[in-house]
């Protein structure tokens, strides 16, 4: 069984459910298998860049 988690920058991954999460790492919200958890992170991880990238070029004047 797995985890997706999600830390502050808004980057996902997955962790085993049985182990404690790292520090800056928190529960998404989804569990299941290894393959469930990385088609879900497919499916709503559609922009790789971090959030503080994404919050800098979006107060950038382009």
């Amino acid at each position: 069984m797995y985890l997706v988690v999600r830390n502050d920058e808004e980057q996902y991954s997955i962790w085993r459910a049985d182990r404690e999460l790292p520090a800056g790492w928190y529960r998404e919200g989804r569990s299941g298998s290894r393959q469930e958890c990385l088609d879900h992170i497919d499916m709503i991880w559609t922009d790789m860049r971090p959030l503080s990238l994404r919050r800098r070029l979006a107060g950038a004047d382009v």
